[in-house]
């Protein structure tokens, strides 16, 4: 009897099924929660960057000035030279 309980907390505490493994496995779920919770986040940004694009918003001058050096009308630009 001894040696078969004495088996059993092996497997229990030692084995690669055991509680070791189930500690590794829930911090690896702890992880991978985290990491989806920052993607989810930064998928909320862009879909509202998309939306905000496709209903003409400030989106649209922020990249118009930005990628392509836009200007209004009534503005001036400067550009300095090093």
């Amino acid at each position: 009897m001894v040696v078969l309980v004495g088996l059993l907390q092996y497997r229990l505490w030692v084995s690669d099924d055991g509680v070791r493994e189930v500690q590794r496995l829930r911090a690896e779920i702890a992880a991978q929660v985290e990491e989806n919770a920052q993607i989810r986040a930064r998928n909320d940004l862009l879909a509202a960057e998309v939306l905000d694009l496709k209903n003409e918003g400030p989106a649209v001058e922020m990249v118009a000035r930005r990628e392509y050096g836009m200007i209004h009308r009534d503005e001036t630009f400067f550009h300095f030279a090093e």
